[in-house]
């Protein structure tokens, strides 16, 4: 997805995750070959009001492939919440408008709250796919593409995240290994000829 949130100085709201979210149309879906179009981003104001954009770099346009193993929940909301048509749009409000930001915020707080999570924000669950996607062995030029970005440094961010991870799973490693070559207790090891050297 788009870049890192920062301070914004356009009068956006920087949370760009959900804006190309609700930006999506049935047509950007592609569930046969297992990818979504990113073409637009549904930008709200801190005026209340909304714009349709592109995408502020040529890489925010991307085709993005979809794990198989979330096809069918796509296709199961698609069926029975996104609107009809090609143009229908993915995501709905309850009324059938596009959402808004502080009711879609209300809804994810209960639905964590109903799972027994706290602390989770939605966009958190970028930062995990990236972070995921990182420890794939992603290069840094793929990761770019997946999230959009038209530079590295996110996409380093990641990686580095990923290596400190593989770190803490090597040393963990280390730590068997150390457990396996210590040498065993004199009471630990087996008795020497037969079961409790008796006698032939």
């Amino acid at each position: 997805m788009p870049d890192l949130p920062g301070t914004r100085t356009d009068g956006r709201i920087p949370r760009p995750a959900l804006g190309e979210l609700i930006g999506l149309h049935r047509r950007d879906i592609d569930l046969d070959h297992g990818t979504v179009r990113v073409r637009r981003a549904v930008a709200e104001l801190f005026n209340g009001q909304r714009e349709i954009k592109a995408p502020k770099s040529a890489a925010g346009k991307r085709t993005v492939s979809i794990p198989a193993g979330i096809i069918p929940d796509i296709r199961d909301h698609l069926e029975r919440y996104a609107e009809a048509g090609a143009d229908g749009r993915v995501f709905l409000g309850a009324k059938g408008a596009t959402p808004r930001r502080n009711h879609f915020n209300r809804l994810w707080r209960k639905a964590c709250s109903d799972a027994g999570i706290k602390g989770l924000h939605f966009h958190d669950l970028r930062h995990t796919s990236n972070t995921l996607a990182a420890s794939t062995g992603a290069s840094t030029r793929e990761l770019m593409a997946r999230m959009g970005h038209s530079t590295a440094r996110a996409a380093l961010i990641y990686q580095h995240a990923s290596a400190a991870r593989d770190r803490l799973i090597a040393d963990a490693l280390s730590d068997l290994v150390a457990k396996g070559r210590k040498p065993k207790r004199k009471q630990d090891q087996e008795p020497e000829g037969h079961a409790g050297d008796t006698p032939d």
